[in-house]
């Protein structure tokens, strides 16, 4: 029997060794890695640096959405994010991030922006070329009564200065274009077309055809249908182009924008639509530059402080619970390859911010490991065996650890759900260090502990197993 009961518990020791080696070797492939991907710069998987580390360009544009219902604006605005995000994508620009930023909830008044981060251009200039003018397509119904009236106004007007008189109260225009549905959001194509019998407009004028897609199909003949006789006005960008009469509704979704382009000019107003004709209009409303070098320094001040903090908390933990902390040491280094591999796997956009809350990660991961190493030292204190101790340390300890890092989690999604581009970032890293921080203090260093063949009632056993200064 005491033969058998040697052979299994060599035989657990074998498992228990050949789990801990694994878990290394597992560290080591990630290790090699993430630093084969760091040191190579045209790697797939290299590190995404934000504009705040990797210097560039930080653009906001407000969106005018007065005139919309508000049900229809989340919609519009990812339809402006997808426009501009396209045409940037169209020179070549490495990683740019294009998003909304929408009014905070509380708020009364309605704010869209758009912020558009271009990495790498610090030309001011080049990136507000690069993003270019998207042109604003709209379609309005004439409204000839108002019309007639700023006609007449205009008229009061002028015979008012003429004769020297006050210019008469009535005399106020009115805006004679009456707003339709039917906007540059359901565009489908543009292309360039002449005249001759292709679509209207005089022999060889360069015309612009516009098709749009089905729902834009089915709205411009219902608005064609219902105003046969009226005039459709076109603009691009506030400009009229064009005011035909509908004679008929028009179906098959086209229309023809003239206005004695030349060739060269309805050439770009195609290449500009196809691009995107914008759903709403946009003001550039601030603009940043982030040099490189300053970028570098965020970098390197980042890493830095990563690297001391990191060997400051090694230390004091072997230092204070021996050979618990230089396993705990070894659980924040396998901590440290995973989140780093994440990183470039997912991939997260790291921002200084970003770097601040995986540097606080690695604090909570520091945490979990000293409550471990507390409620086992309590367990070896009341006379229980090394692995049972390890067992009830770590099931004791994970309530604790449980709970706290849920509330963490709670934090981060908040954060992540309310907060601005850049505390996005910061929650992002924050809240997958947390779900990591949880399965190496709990799985990895447990794996790693259980492993080591300690005899807790030994003088040797002892110190490794205590902690502090003096016992």
């Amino acid at each position: 029997m005491s033969e058998y009961q040697n052979g299994k518990d060599s035989t657990d020791g074998f498992i228990k060794m050949f789990r801990a080696f694994a878990v290394l070797v597992c560290a080591g492939v990630l290790g090699y890695f993430v630093y084969a991907t760091t040191i190579d710069q045209n790697s797939p998987h290299a590190f995404k640096l934000g504009l705040d580390l990797a210097g560039g360009s930080h653009l906001v544009y407000e969106a005018d959405v007065s005139a919309l219902k508000p049900e229809e604006v989340p919609d519009l605005m990812n339809v402006l994010r997808e426009v501009v995000e396209r045409r940037i994508n169209t020179f070549g620009v490495s990683e740019p991030v294009v998003q909304v930023e929408r009014s905070s909830f509380v708020s009364d008044v309605r704010s869209e922006r758009l912020v558009v981060e271009l990495p790498g251009v610090t030309d001011l200039n080049e990136a507000v070329k690069q993003i270019g003018k998207t042109p604003l397509l709209e379609f309005k119904l004439v409204d000839k009564d108002a019309a007639a009236a700023n006609a007449a106004a205009q008229k009061a007007i002028t015979d008012a200065k003429a004769n020297g008189s006050e210019v008469p109260d009535t005399a106020v225009e009115k805006d004679p274009f009456i707003a339709t549905e039917l906007t540059g959001r359901y565009l489908k194509n543009a292309e360039l077309v002449f005249g001759n019998g292709n679509g209207g407009g005089l022999s060889n004028e360069p015309i612009v055809s516009i098709t749009f897609n089905d729902e834009g199909a089915a709205l411009f003949e219902k608005i064609t249908g219902e105003n046969v006789g009226e005039q459709l006005a076109i603009f691009l960008d506030g400009t009229l182009m064009s005011s035909p009469t509908i004679n008929e509704a028009i179906k098959g979704g086209k229309a023809i924008i003239s206005g004695s382009f030349t060739p060269e000019e309805a050439r770009e107003l195609v290449r500009n639509l196809n691009f995107g004709a914008l759903p709403v209009a946009i003001k550039l409303a601030s603009t940043q530059t982030i040099g490189s070098s300053l970028g570098d320094s965020a970098l390197q001040a980042g890493v830095h402080a990563g690297v001391v903090g990191f060997i400051i908390l090694a230390i004091f933990m072997i230092l204070w619970y021996r050979l618990p902390g230089i396993v705990s040491v070894l659980a924040l280094l396998v901590y440290i390859t995973i989140m780093l591999a994440l990183f470039k796997l997912i991939p997260v956009v790291l921002t200084a911010p970003g770097i601040a809350g995986f540097i606080l990660s690695v604090g909570l991961a520091v945490d979990a490991n000293v409550l471990i190493a507390e409620r086992m030292k309590e367990e070896l204190r009341s006379g229980k065996k090394i692995n049972e101790a390890i067992k009830e340390g770590f099931s004791r300890a994970w309530l604790a650890i449980r709970d706290s890092n849920i509330a963490h989690i709670i934090v981060g999604v908040i954060l992540f759900w309310f907060g601005t581009a850049l505390i996005k970032g910061f929650a992002l890293v924050f809240t997958i260090g947390v779900f990591v921080s949880m399965f190496s203090a709990i799985t990895i260093s447990r794996t790693l502990l259980i492993a080591l063949p300690i005899n807790a009632d030994s003088k040797v056993g002892k110190f490794l197993m205590g902690s502090g200064i003096s016992h």
